[in-house]
């Protein structure tokens, strides 16, 4: 009878222990990745057998697919309005909540709640504060005699009214993470620079952001790959509109897989997002040698 070594029970007891989680992840990671990259090169409403038709789908969103573009350029300019505020109000909010001051766990609390709520009912709270009536944001800009426009009814102010509400909703992540940098810098940095005369600009300028650097890193990518998905708030407030002037990838993504019945070519634009943002990611990871300090 074959005995097994003590290293042997140990290596299959622990093949049993993660053999659940492997599974769950070849059923629900792997194989719908395999399936997604086939029907890229296919004609499927989700239902019939799909035709293959090779890379039709790619050439199709590439060339012929004016609106695609549109999506993309909408949701490049979501990005560059999302991410550089979401990050300079998370590090302002970083600061403040790293003061050692009474009560400062519950200011703590406050700003990291609308990143952990749902965020249907945060889109729809904000759906009744840009009403251009009676809604509470144009009511506040009335008092001090500015007219407020039509936020989600503009083409011109819908997308920074989205902007804003995506920025309120995600600022608590970063600056839980940017907190957490601050904290690990060392206190002797500061207090050789006050020795030294440096200033609170100076010391924030050459301590604080320098080492917070690596932070800021992870948070452009994480932020980045974020932003190309955003979805949810634009479903519920907007549905791209109007005029399509927030329509963004994600969203006529999932048009073309659940509203036209077109899986195949939303399969085949999940795998351009797959690409942009491996490209863009490995180019900011190319770059970080030039502005990110490691101690």
């Amino acid at each position: 009878m074959l005995r097994l070594s003590q290293r042997g029970r140990r290596n299959i007891e622990g093949w049993i222990f993660i053999g659940p989680a492997i599974l769950g992840i070849l059923a629900f990671q792997f194989v719908p990745i395999l399936v997604s990259m086939y029907a890229s090169l296919t004609t499927w409403d989700g239902m019939n057998p799909p035709e293959f038709t090779g890379i039709g789908n790619f050439r199709r969103l590439v060339v012929e697919d004016t609106f695609f573009r549109e999506t993309l350029r909408n949701t490049i300019v979501f990005t560059l309005g999302h991410i550089p505020l979401t990050i300079v109000i998370a590090l302002m909010l970083a600061l403040l909540c790293n003061l050692n001051l009474p009560g400062i766990s519950i200011f703590r609390t406050a700003y990291f709640i609308p990143a952990v709520s749902n965020v249907v009912a945060i889109s729809v709270v904000w759906f009744w504060i840009y009403q251009p009536q009676n809604g509470v944001l144009n009511s506040m800009l009335s008092r001090i005699g500015i007219e407020g426009p039509a936020w989600l009814s503009s083409t011109t102010w819908a997308m920074p009214a989205v902007i804003m509400v995506s920025v309120w909703q995600g600022v608590g992540y970063p600056m839980v993470i940017l907190l957490a940098g601050l904290q690990g810098i060392p206190h002797e940095l500061y207090e050789a620079a006050r020795i030294d005369g440096a200033s609170q600009w100076n010391q924030f300028r050459k301590i604080t952001i320098p080492l917070l650097t690596p932070t800021l890193f992870f948070l452009l990518i994480t932020q980045f790959i974020s932003s190309f998905q955003v979805f949810g708030i634009i479903y519920v407030m907007t549905q791209g509109g109007p005029a399509n002037a927030t329509s963004v990838y994600i969203y006529y993504l999932y048009q073309n897989a659940f509203a036209f019945g077109r899986m195949g070519y939303a399969s085949a634009m999940a795998w351009i997002l797959f690409a942009i943002i491996a490209v863009v990611t490995f180019v900011q990871w190319k770059l970080q040698k030039r502005w990110v300090f490691y101690e």
